[in-house]
């Protein structure tokens, strides 16, 4: 299949340890992931740039998201908040959200999934891990579900 047969996905990662929002990029790139990758450091950020606030009033610039990767642990606005945000706006609900963190406690993964995440994910702790699981992420997000 050529590439520009391939649907490319946007996915927004909302992570404000700029180590992980890069070795993300890199590992979606291993991977062979085809999509186009956007920041934002907190949910302050990931608010504005889904209602298309300063900064992010672009929408070709900043288009909306097929999917949501969501650190829980940020300043401003930590994942948790910025996740029920989402889920209580008819017009950001549908976006499948993937709590991608390093917190491996039981209170967050009831909590996460309660407020509507598609997915809980603990971060891989070697890059190798990393790049398996962009690769099993891109292959169920891009091959298996209808995103909308």
């Amino acid at each position: 299949m050529l590439e520009a047969e391939v649907k490319r996905i946007n996915i927004l990662m909302a992570d404000d340890d700029e180590d992980d929002r890069l070795l993300t990029q890199d590992a979606l790139e291993e991977s062979r992931v085809i999509n186009n990758l956007y920041f934002v450091n907190d949910g302050v950020e990931l608010m504005a740039y889904l209602n298309n606030q300063a900064p992010f009033e672009d929408k070709q610039k900043y288009p909306r998201p097929n999917i949501i990767l969501l650190d829980l642990n940020m300043p401003r606005m930590d994942g948790r908040e910025a996740l029920k945000l989402i889920k209580e706006n008819a017009a950001l609900r549908s976006i499948p959200v993937v709590i991608l963190t390093t917190s491996k406690q039981e209170e967050d993964k009831l909590r996460g999934y309660d407020l509507g995440a598609a997915s809980y994910i603990t971060k891989p702790v070697t890059f190798e891990g990393l790049v398996e699981l962009m690769k099993q992420l891109g292959k169920y997000w891009i091959e298996i579900v209808e995103l909308p």
